[in-house]
């Protein structure tokens, strides 16, 4: 692999979740899992129905370009894309070309992979409205409108990545600026992120700012995760560099494949041509409108912190980790129940341990968002802060945690219905100190015979008599003055 150069672009999809509704029609925009029940005549395609644009979708479109560093358009067009499939109802789908020049062209974004920041050219960004989606089966196939006419954003980058890992950091900015911005929900689980892969390679030595140096690109459809995004890339990475040792890759055409979770491979679909005649033109229902620079101005004055700003604002200020701080970015939801429970008044850095770690592990576990949580951040707070006040002690703050989140239930009730109320008043532990002691007569020899750590098994017995609740620091300390003293 090391003789070889990876090119990668991406063409990411992701629908624009944030607007009453569709792009060209009245429809609700929203998810549904009741098949065809967010549609309306213009999204069907009947006789004699006229689109109207969306005003708030061709907003978020251009707030898009903008935090994206493209440029924007003096004038607005909407085209046809001529194909015939059965989710597109019309015969054509309502696009946008770069000629002329669709909501964003010619940008770049920084981002970070593994601690090291990288920028990537963007060609252009661009607003149509999305298709039906398609369930196939053996001997038939089902079609739901439903997402028809839903605006989608399409994101079209260089070959500029060279690797996997870079594909997918990307990704996940990309999809944090949608879900910052209140562009998208941004969820693979709705389905209103879809990714189209193109990789290929080319000798180390050769210099690929020129195409003419690159290698036969292959294009992979429609991959609906990010992890199937890496799965896909290092597949077929590893598939065209067998090609190149067996001297096999110039014989390789130009072609479409697309990525099977089952096999994990990618699957060859179609050759597919450079210019595929699609028989463009301007939509003659859509008058061309003028798009005002103080229009744009008040767009970017409305463009909120992002997750760069607020992972450097969690370092700065909070003295978080760069991994830590990464994590609590990556999604919107997250970085807001972070904020909230500091704003209820916990600690940042035992707030980010417990999230990072036990909320996290439970979301992943079961498959949930942050919202689903019946744990809100009032009641981690405050649980945080019986921790932090020594009401009870960090083990049994984590065991009512984890039991409150697979009970739904709130952890200072649990706290208090347990009774497990942390002892910390000194002249209590001393009594289970001398008790200790006075059971384990020994002990105070070999501890001044230099056996220290004999303290430790002191002190788990006073947790033991105390069923966990005394304070282990006060414990300890108490053990070690008391032992000394004699």
């Amino acid at each position: 692999m090391d003789q070889y150069k990876i090119l990668i672009g991406l063409e990411m999809h992701c629908e624009i979740s944030e607007t009453k509704t569709k792009v060209f029609s009245s429809a609700q925009n929203g998810y549904s899992s009741t098949p065809n029940s967010y549609i309306r005549p213009v999204d069907m395609g009947f006789p004699g129905t006229l689109p109207v644009v969306n005003k708030e979708a061709v907003k978020k479109a251009l707030m898009a370009s903008i935090m994206l560093n493209c440029s924007q358009p003096e004038y607005l067009y909407f085209e046809r894309k001529n194909y015939y499939y059965p989710d597109l109802p019309k015969g054509f789908q309502i696009t946008q070309e770069t000629k002329p020049a669709p909501v964003g062209i010619y940008g770049k974004l920084r981002f970070e992979c593994n601690g090291v920041y990288k920028t990537i050219r963007i060609n252009n960004i661009h607003l149509e409205e999305d298709a039906a989606s398609t369930d196939h089966f053996s001997k038939y196939s089902k079609i739901d409108y439903n997402r028809a006419g839903v605006p989608l954003l399409e994101l079209v980058t260089e070959p500029d990545f060279n690797n996997a890992d870079e594909a997918v950091a990307f990704l996940e900015t990309m999809r944090a600026i949608y879900q910052y911005a209140n562009i998208s929900e941004a969820d693979s689980k709705k389905g209103q992120i879809r990714c189209d892969v193109n990789v290929s390679i080319m000798n180390k030595d050769l210099d690929e700012t020129d195409p003419k140096n690159w290698g036969t690109k292959v294009e992979i459809k429609n991959v609906n995760s990010f992890g199937g995004v890496r799965d896909a890339i290092n597949y077929e990475i590893k598939r065209q560099i067998e090609l190149k040792k067996n001297n096999k890759y110039d014989e390789m055409e130009q072609q479409t494949r697309r990525w099977d979770e089952e096999s994990e491979t990618t699957i060859y679909m179609r050759s597919k041509v450079d210019a595929i005649d699609y028989k463009y033109f301007v939509e003659p229902n859509i008058p061309k409108f003028k798009i005002d620079a103080s229009w744009l101005e008040d767009i970017k004055k409305e463009i909120p912190v992002l997750a760069l700003e607020r992972k450097e604002k969690y370092m700065n200020e909070y003295g978080l980790s760069n991994y830590d701080a990464t994590i609590l970015v990556k999604e919107k939801a997250l970085a807001e129940y972070f904020e909230n429970t500091i704003k209820e008044g916990s600690d940042p850095k035992l707030a980010s341990n417990w999230i990072t770690s036990i909320i996290l592990g439970h979301l992943n576990k079961f498959n949930l968002n942050i919202n689903e949580l019946y744990v809100k951040p009032k009641m981690l707070s405050d649980l945080i802060n019986l921790v932090s006040t020594s009401v009870i002690s960090s083990k049994q703050g984590k065991e009512v945690l984890y039991e409150a989140l697979e009970q739904n239930k709130d952890p200072v009730k649990i706290v208090e219905n347990s009774g497990m109320k942390q002892i910390g008043d000194e002249k209590e532990i001393i009594k289970v100190v001398l008790e200790v002691l006075e059971e384990n007569p020994d002990a105070i020899t070999q501890y001044k015979n230099g056996r220290t750590n004999i303290v430790d098994f002191l002190v788990g017995q006073v947790m033991k008599k105390t069923k966990g609740q005394a304070n282990p620091a006060i414990a300890r300390s108490t053990m070690i003055n008391e032992i000394e003293g004699r």
